[in-house]
């Protein structure tokens, strides 16, 4: 049994008869008793630690819809109830933000919870939440306190029995108040009606799901929809011009606040209309006229303290636009991007920066808005250990929001000897895999107040954040590594030969990791030159570590004067002694300028072009053996061409000329093309030409790129 399943104490007292439905009548009389508008009551599954909801009352389930199902170690309050076998109770929405901003998030309005753990001395049998208007006081009062307490405590006796006797209780129909009996001593029906339908505005009912039971004929000339249109329907859905989250949210907050609401739509192509929702525990009250000017408006706002041109809080869609962008996101610069893009502007921030952690200091990663890049050196290097708000942050996993200087400056002091040029600041901890990645800095150029939602929000944002930047963090790193092993792998420079000008270009795949198994190299021997290029497959560690092993085989097999065809059958049975899975291509050849050729050995690698002095090239089809690793007693015979001065020998890998689509020997005769009309060039300038009018520079490459291009000098 788990631990918050055990108590060493027995439970006391004889139980309560079993009552049905028990979970509906426990919960609707608890609503009663502490005044309460909503709950809902979770029974933990026998097989699974998780917390299932097995009837809710006073609200939809919909509302409650992503706690359905809660695992016990979420940072949920029915989870917390179980696991502290305590109340939970979060008095407002400020508060909400600040411990469970996943439930700000969705439900960013002013209510106050309280949860419970339903359970015996020695079992838990799941969890209880009761909700009340944001009128609620900020304390649970004592006589609320210890009616929750004793009902579900009287309740996990109950369930005890009912275990017990083989009678496991089940989920229940959700409890929707039901239409209310006809009041006394009112106007009848019939003539409520005729007064209601002479009214200048629209009057409409909505019960507690949104749907319209009861509408005027204002209502229906207003919206433009028939009386038998809207009956039945949700305005969202019924008038198409409603059919905007933000009207369906404002349904939302009147109910879970019980607050009057209100909100104006434009219905196209030009009138405003104005809707004020009256909410109760049994439905709202909808109460539709025509709106003010929107100039007017604007200004009745701006006298009320709103400014209009704040941008409007992050909507869901932004939010999951950028949970789509972060997760394609590769290094850190493009998480800061894509903050500096969806977020920033979204919540009126003009700066910001994304800080980093690393050998118990804060660095900075990146930033945006800020002209200065020398303000910013404050924060770079600053020890964990000092007394700032970005460590703060992170140390303590709670984000931190300064509406102004003067707040910011009268908890940091030493602050106001380094000013940033912003007037308010919001500094959230990343967290990730729960340990510390860094802290994001939103800073704005006036003071900016943050509201619960907007606190709720941009809390949640911070955990995609966080997750974002320690995959790039991982991605630079690897990265880096990868770049280091390509360079330690590939010559750093060309030897400088008195008979053979050489020039190279390298370029990795762009997919994975950027680093390839593709090789060339250049070697003095024994008054010769020796070229070699070659390519492992795969684009990947593995491939890279193998390609440096062929490298240095060859080298080592040419420093101790093997021929071509036999350095080639070396390489090859190490590769098969090595036990690699992959496979190699390898063009070698050894020039001798003196005698003024090139004898070749080839092993499935693509054919080298050579150019004439006269312009003229050709593909030199040279005889060969199969790739390097596949059969120990492969021969490679060989081939010399004729290397006269001038000539220039294009050596290269296949991802020079492979495309999607284009046939290789129309990518071969292409290159051809190109050599000739390229070919009085520096060599420098002729391989820059062949990479960038090849698309090799500027496209998506599929495949690593080698270039070895090698010209024979004239003779002294």
């Amino acid at each position: 049994m788990p631990g918050w399943q055990r108590s060493e104490q027995a439970p006391a007292g004889r139980p309560t008869p079993v009552g049905r439905p028990l979970l509906s009548l426990t919960l609707a009389s608890i609503l009663e008793e502490v005044h309460a508008h909503s709950g809902a009551v979770y029974l933990l599954t026998p097989d699974e630690s998780v917390l299932e909801m097995a009837v809710m009352a006073g609200m939809p389930r919909s509302f409650a819809a992503p706690w359905e199902r809660v695992g016990l170690n979420a940072p949920i309050p029915v989870a917390v109830a179980v696991r502290e076998r305590r109340l939970v109770w979060v008095g407002d929405e400020e508060e909400m933000a600040r411990r469970f901003p996943r439930i700000a998030v969705v439900l960013p309005y002013p209510f106050a919870l309280a949860a419970l753990p339903v359970a015996t001395a020695g079992t838990v049998y799941g969890a209880l939440f009761v909700t009340w208007p944001g009128s609620h006081p900020l304390d649970l009062s004592d006589r609320e306190r210890d009616h929750l307490t004793a009902s579900c405590a009287r309740l996990a006796l109950r369930l005890e029995r009912a275990t017990a006797e083989g009678r496991p209780v089940r989920p229940e129909p959700d409890l929707l108040a039901s239409s209310a009996a006809p009041a006394t001593g009112v106007l009848g029906t019939l003539e409520a009606a005729r007064m209601v339908a002479r009214l200048p505005y629209g009057l409409c009912a909505l019960d507690l799901n949104g749907r319209v039971s009861f509408a005027n004929t204002a209502t229906a000339d207003m919206l433009g929809v028939p009386i038998s249109g809207l009956l039945g329907t949700q305005l969202w859905a019924s008038v198409p011009w409603l059919n905007d989250p933000v009207y369906e949210d404002r349904y939302r907050a009147a109910l879970i606040s019980q607050h009057v609401t209100s909100f104006v739509a434009l219905r196209p192509p030009g009138d405003w209309l104005s809707f004020r929702l009256y909410p109760s525990t049994t439905g709202l009250s909808v109460r539709i006229s025509r709106a003010r000017a929107v100039a007017e408006m604007g200004r009745v706002e701006s006298r009320h303290g709103e400014d209009d041109t704040t941008p409007r809080l992050v909507t869901i869609t932004q939010v999951l636009s950028l949970a789509g962008a972060l997760t394609q996101a590769a290094g850190v610069e493009d998480v800061v991007q894509l903050v500096a893009d969806e977020i920033a502007p979204a919540v009126g921030s003009k700066a910001l920066v994304v800080l980093g952690s690393r050998s118990g200091r804060l660095y900075v990663l990146g930033h945006r808005g800020y002209a200065d890049a020398q303000i910013l050196e404050r924060w770079h290097g600053v020890p964990l250990s000092a007394q700032t708000p970005g460590t703060q942050a992170l140390k303590s996993g709670v984000p931190a929001f300064f509406d102004s200087r003067q707040q910011l400056e009268r908890l940091y002091p030493d602050r106001s000897a380094t000013p940033d040029g912003m007037a308010a600041w919001a500094y959230l901890p990343l967290i990730a895999s729960g340990r510390p990645v860094g802290t994001c800095v939103l800073g704005y150029a006036e003071p900016h107040t943050f509201p619960a939602d907007e606190r709720a929000v941009l809390t949640s944002l911070s955990g995609l954040i966080a997750q974002a930047l320690e995959r790039a963090l991982l991605y630079d790193a690897k990265l880096q590594l990868a770049h280091g092993l390509q360079a330690a792998l590939l010559p750093h420079s060309l030897p400088a030969l008195p008979s053979i000008e050489a020039a190279a270009r390298y370029l990795p795949a762009t997919q994975g990791m950027e680093i390839g198994g593709d090789f060339y190299d250049l070697v003095p021997s024994h008054g010769l030159a020796v070229a070699v290029i070659g390519d492992v497959q795969g684009h990947n560690v593995t491939a890279a570590g193998l390609m440096g092993q062929i490298r240095m085989a060859v080298r080592a097999y040419t420093t101790v004067g093997q021929p071509p065809e036999e350095v080639m059958r070396s390489t090859n049975r190490l590769l098969i002694d090595l036990g690699a899975e992959l496979f190699a291509s390898c063009l070698y050849l050894r020039l001798d300028p003196a005698r003024e050729v090139a004898v070749m050995a080839r092993a499935g690698h693509p054919p080298p072009l050579l150019l004439r002095p006269d312009g003229r090239v050709r593909v030199l089809d040279l005889a060969g053996g199969p790739l390097l690793g596949i059969d120990a007693a492969a021969t490679y015979p060989t081939t010399e061409v004729p290397l006269v001065p001038g000539s220039v020998l294009a050596l290269y890998t296949d991802g020079l000329i492979e495309s999607p689509g284009v046939d290789i020997e129309d990518a071969l005769a292409d290159l051809g093309r190109k050599l000739t009309e390229s070919g009085d060039l520096s060599l420098n300038a002729l391989a820059d030409r062949l990479v960038e009018q090849s698309g090799a520079a500027t496209q998506e490459r599929l495949d690593d790129v080698a270039l070895l291009l090698l010209r024979a000098r004239p003779h002294d």
